[in-house]
Protein backbone atom coordinates (compact mmCIF):
# COMPACT_ATOMS: atom_id res chain seq x y z
CA UNK A 1 0.00 0.00 0.00
CA UNK A 2 1.41 3.39 -0.95
CA UNK A 3 1.78 6.10 1.15
CA UNK A 4 0.26 9.45 0.41
CA UNK A 5 0.87 12.63 0.55
CA UNK A 6 -2.09 15.33 1.27
CA UNK A 7 -1.54 18.43 -0.93
CA UNK A 8 -1.93 20.49 2.55
CA UNK A 9 1.25 18.56 3.90
CA UNK A 10 3.30 19.46 0.31
CA UNK A 11 2.49 22.39 0.84
CA UNK A 12 3.20 22.69 4.56
CA UNK A 13 6.71 21.30 3.37
CA UNK A 14 7.36 24.01 0.71
CA UNK A 15 6.79 26.92 3.11
CA UNK A 16 9.50 25.43 5.55
CA UNK A 17 11.69 24.28 2.55
CA UNK A 18 11.55 27.37 0.49
CA UNK A 19 15.14 27.89 0.59
CA UNK A 20 15.86 24.57 -1.04
CA UNK A 21 15.03 24.66 -4.82
CA UNK A 22 15.90 20.68 -5.10
CA UNK A 23 13.24 19.91 -2.43
CA UNK A 24 11.23 22.76 -4.31
CA UNK A 25 11.51 20.07 -6.88
CA UNK A 26 10.93 17.16 -5.35
CA UNK A 27 7.68 18.31 -3.50
CA UNK A 28 6.51 19.12 -7.19
CA UNK A 29 7.15 15.77 -8.42
CA UNK A 30 5.34 14.34 -5.34
CA UNK A 31 2.11 16.73 -6.04
CA UNK A 32 2.30 15.56 -9.56
CA UNK A 33 1.95 11.58 -8.42
CA UNK A 34 -1.08 12.79 -6.80
CA UNK A 35 0.99 12.15 -3.37
CA UNK A 36 2.31 9.07 -3.86
CA UNK A 37 5.33 8.63 -2.20
CA UNK A 38 6.62 5.80 -4.22
CA UNK A 39 5.59 6.88 -7.78
CA UNK A 40 7.56 10.38 -6.40
CA UNK A 41 10.57 8.63 -4.85
CA UNK A 42 11.20 6.76 -8.38
CA UNK A 43 10.30 9.58 -10.43
CA UNK A 44 13.03 11.03 -8.86
CA UNK A 45 15.34 8.20 -8.75
CA UNK A 46 15.24 8.00 -12.26
CA UNK A 47 16.00 12.07 -12.91
CA UNK A 48 19.24 11.21 -10.51
CA UNK A 49 19.96 8.47 -12.22
CA UNK A 50 19.46 5.91 -10.26
CA UNK A 51 17.18 2.45 -11.41
CA UNK A 52 14.97 1.24 -9.10
CA UNK A 53 14.59 -2.64 -9.00
CA UNK A 54 11.11 -2.34 -8.14
CA UNK A 55 7.98 -0.19 -7.83
CA UNK A 56 6.29 -1.69 -4.84
CA UNK A 57 7.75 0.35 -1.56
CA UNK A 58 10.52 1.28 -3.13
CA UNK A 59 11.00 4.20 -1.06
CA UNK A 60 10.65 2.22 1.93
CA UNK A 61 13.71 0.05 0.54
CA UNK A 62 15.56 3.31 -0.12
CA UNK A 63 14.87 4.25 3.64
CA UNK A 64 15.65 0.96 5.14
CA UNK A 65 19.02 1.26 3.66
CA UNK A 66 19.96 4.59 5.78
CA UNK A 67 18.27 3.44 8.53
CA UNK A 68 21.54 3.15 10.32
CA UNK A 69 22.63 6.86 9.99
CA UNK A 70 18.85 8.38 10.35
CA UNK A 71 18.80 6.65 13.72
CA UNK A 72 21.92 7.70 15.17
CA UNK A 73 20.66 10.27 17.91
CA UNK A 74 22.10 13.76 16.28
CA UNK A 75 19.95 12.96 13.37
CA UNK A 76 16.80 10.80 14.79
CA UNK A 77 16.04 13.86 17.00
CA UNK A 78 15.41 16.35 14.35
CA UNK A 79 13.23 13.77 12.15
CA UNK A 80 11.13 13.92 15.67
CA UNK A 81 10.68 17.58 14.93
CA UNK A 82 9.09 17.51 11.33
CA UNK A 83 10.26 18.31 7.98
CA UNK A 84 12.95 21.13 7.99
CA UNK A 85 16.22 22.52 5.86
CA UNK A 86 18.32 21.08 8.90
CA UNK A 87 16.87 17.85 8.20
CA UNK A 88 17.91 17.58 4.92
CA UNK A 89 21.07 18.76 4.96
CA UNK A 90 21.37 16.25 8.05
CA UNK A 91 20.21 13.83 5.97
CA UNK A 92 22.79 14.87 2.17
CA UNK A 93 25.47 15.58 4.61
CA UNK A 94 25.81 12.02 6.29
CA UNK A 95 24.66 9.41 3.10
CA UNK A 96 25.04 9.98 -0.09
CA UNK A 97 21.60 10.58 -1.10
CA UNK A 98 20.71 14.10 -3.37
CA UNK A 99 18.26 16.56 -1.94
CA UNK A 100 15.55 15.26 -4.74
CA UNK A 101 15.70 11.90 -2.85
CA UNK A 102 16.60 12.64 0.60
CA UNK A 103 12.95 14.96 0.16
CA UNK A 104 10.60 12.07 -0.13
CA UNK A 105 13.23 9.79 2.59
CA UNK A 106 12.74 12.27 5.41
CA UNK A 107 9.05 12.75 4.28
CA UNK A 108 9.08 8.73 4.57
CA UNK A 109 10.49 8.33 8.23
CA UNK A 110 8.73 11.43 9.57
CA UNK A 111 5.41 10.20 8.38
CA UNK A 112 6.31 6.86 9.66
CA UNK A 113 7.46 8.08 12.88
CA UNK A 114 11.51 8.37 13.84
CA UNK A 115 10.82 6.50 17.06
CA UNK A 116 8.78 3.77 14.75
CA UNK A 117 11.42 3.98 12.10
CA UNK A 118 14.27 3.01 14.31
CA UNK A 119 12.57 1.09 16.31
CA UNK A 120 13.67 -2.32 14.45
CA UNK A 121 17.45 -1.14 14.98
CA UNK A 122 17.06 -0.60 18.11
CA UNK A 123 15.79 -3.99 19.43
CA UNK A 124 18.79 -5.81 17.30
CA UNK A 125 21.16 -3.54 19.40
Amino acid sequence: MSMIVTLEEINYFRTDLSEYPDALIALDVLEDCEGDLDDAAIALAIQCGQQPDTSDRWIDGLAKRWRHIICQPELKEPFEDGLSGDVLAALTTNTDLPIKLATPVAIYVIKVGAVNFCKPLEEKL
